[in-house]
């Protein structure tokens, strides 16, 4: 036979696929809704606003799915300590495999990079001034306007940081996945992973009512943003 296929094992929830993709497109969105605000004929940034509150609710559901999602979406399935990460490279310098089948320990650094990357790229957009300074993010009148400034910039800046995070992730994936064989990114689109002698667990175990739970903790999330911004004295609109 030219070749048998591949056994398939479970890997990631379609929570957490969902997330990443979205999250994905909240970031394209936010720049889009940004870079072009005058030509959508959106002088408030409106777009823009409900494209923040959008990927604050997201990064928020990750975290919480951390804690509360299927085996390969918890943090501690996949959050090692630096000893651990030392060794996962020094290993990986030798030429020696250790595949994982959830985040490896170098890819769970630049997950927690990036979600701490957006994270405070869109809480840093509750407090900004934009340049017309008709626009003001919800929670601008707890700072100075020399703090309100500087925030301002952060934010401008900040998206450049996030794109090359990104860039990053996307080639570290293809090339990890050229030397490997282990296709990354294709997981993340059907959920799966070829079967292999995978060191952190042979599959994914689904949470249980999985749909029900994402949908409370996305809800969770949304509460939990809105309700800390009109907490703060924020106006949503």
């Amino acid at each position: 036979m030219a070749g048998a296929a591949k056994t398939m094992v479970r890997a990631w929830d379609w929570p957490t696929r969902a997330f990443h993709w979205l999250l994905v497109a909240g970031i394209l969105s936010a720049w889009l809704s940004h870079q072009f605000a005058a030509k959508l004929n959106d002088p408030t940034l409106i777009w823009h606003r409900w494209n923040g509150y959008f990927v604050l609710v997201l990064v928020v559901f990750r975290v919480l799915w951390g804690f509360f999602g299927s085996s390969t979406a918890r943090f501690s399935t996949f959050v090692r300590g630096p000893v651990f990460v030392l060794r996962y490279l020094a290993d990986g310098l030798k030429g020696r495999k250790r595949p994982f089948l959830s985040h490896n320990p170098l890819g769970t650094g630049m997950i927690l990079l990036l979600l701490a990357a957006v994270f405070v790229q869109a809480t840093l957009g509750l407090f900004t001034l934009e340049h017309n300074e008709i626009v003001a993010g919800p929670l601008k009148r707890h700072l100075s306007d020399e703090s309100t400034a500087f925030v301002s910039k952060l934010h401008i800046q900040g998206l450049n940081v996030i794109f090359v995070l990104i860039a990053v992730h996307v080639c570290a994936n293809a090339f990890y996945g050229m030397f490997t064989g282990e296709p990354l990114i294709q997981a993340m689109v059907t959920g799966e992973k070829p079967q292999a002698d995978y060191e952190d667990a042979r599959e994914a175990v689904i949470a249980d009512n999985v749909t029900l739970r994402a949908c409370l903790t996305f809800l969770a999330a949304i509460a939990l943003v809105f309700g800390g911004i009109l907490a703060l004295g924020g106006r949503i609109w």
